[in-house]
């Protein structure tokens, strides 16, 4: 593929970003049915469940680019700044274009104070450890057990946390999308699992084309790794975020929506950088210590402070202030850190 034209290498990593996408819209679809048949609250399985899922594409890349730098078919310091410029755009793009998104949607939204303690400062606090660990400019192993070790003492926490004050009415699904994909039977749950299987293996195989196109286009163009993975590679990972969103608040289920978005924020960094991290090792791009993690731990923190003085509740005038709130990061990010080591 090095010697195909630039023109031919953007068609087949378009195509292969679009299967990557679609493959993990399926997949994503089957867990969530899953997810509802052992009788999971919609906040736990967006929190959860969801979240996991719809981080496929982030955690895929993530494992694929890290077997690759392995294998020395990837280079070491333009791999980790693809896929951790993805991760960490994946993370900003959801946070504040999406979520804005969505609340113009649906006119407004509503956060239970107890969901802005357990998942927000969690989100936050994800984001700020992950500055830390970074600070040298490695991920190294150890870091990525730290990572991947907190995402399994959280879920163990959300688990115990939903077993108390676990409610039958909550785990009631009215997405029409989601309902008809709810196993009805222990053969369905069977089938259901392989067919995620399947579609996990292709978007195993759709990353490691997305990947090697990427690292063309860095050799070619002389864009920065992390630039391109912020820029596009994180607006395509968050779609499985946006679309499943964006079914919850069609039929009301914000539980759902929110946990789906917050979750993934806590997700991308702990389980994707995590785990690729204990494979292969990161090299940590400067603009993403500089000026990424600290936008998104900034953007976070602000957001939390505004949904707790406004009794968490956030309306337009908040979505519209969040969308552009993307934009400016996007501009500063392009204009004054384009250059990753």
């Amino acid at each position: 593929m090095e010697n195909w034209g630039l023109l031919s290498v953007s068609v087949v990593g378009i195509a292969s970003l679009a299967l990557l996408v679609l493959c993990a819209n399926i997949a994503v679809k089957k867990l969530i049915g899953i997810a509802s048949y052992f009788n999971l609250s919609t906040t736990f399985m967006g929190m959860t469940v969801i979240s996991l899922s719809t981080s496929i594409p982030e955690i895929t890349a993530h494992a694929t680019a890290s077997i690759n730098i392995l294998r020395k078919t990837l280079d070491y310091k333009i791999g980790s700044a693809i896929v951790l410029g993805a991760n960490i755009g994946s993370d900003v793009v959801q946070q504040t274009l999406i979520m804005g998104i969505v609340v113009l949607l649906a006119g407004t939204l509503y956060f239970r104070k107890y969901f802005l303690w357990k998942s927000m400062i969690p989100m936050i606090a994800t984001t700020i450890m992950c500055i830390v660990l970074g600070i040298d400019g490695t991920y190294s192993r150890v870091d990525g057990l730290i990572l991947f070790g907190t995402f399994i003492a959280y879920n163990y926490f959300l688990y115990k946390d939903e077993r108390k004050h676990y409610r039958k009415e909550d785990n009631v699904v009215t997405h029409e999308g989601i309902a008809k994909n709810i196993p009805q039977n222990v053969k369905d749950v069977i089938i259901d699992t392989l067919i995620s299987l399947v579609m996990l293996a292709l978007t195993v195989v759709s990353a490691t084309y997305v990947l090697q196109v990427t690292e063309i286009m860095v050799n070619e163009t002389g864009i920065s790794g992390s630039l391109i993975g912020v820029v596009t590679l994180g607006i395509a990972s968050a779609l499985p975020e946006l679309t499943t969103a964006l079914a919850g608040i069609g039929n009301k289920e914000y539980g759902i929506s929110l946990g789906a978005l917050v979750g993934s924020n806590i997700t991308n960094p702990l389980v994707a950088i995590g785990g690729g991290a204990i494979i292969s090792q990161y090299a940590v791009p400067r603009p993403l210590i500089l000026w990424d993690l600290p936008w998104e731990t900034v953007t976070g923190a602000i957001l939390w402070i505004v949904l707790w003085f406004n009794k968490g509740r956030l309306g337009k005038k908040e979505a519209i202030y969040l969308i552009a709130i993307y934009f400016i990061y996007v501009f500063l990010r392009a204009s004054y850190f384009n250059v990753d080591f």
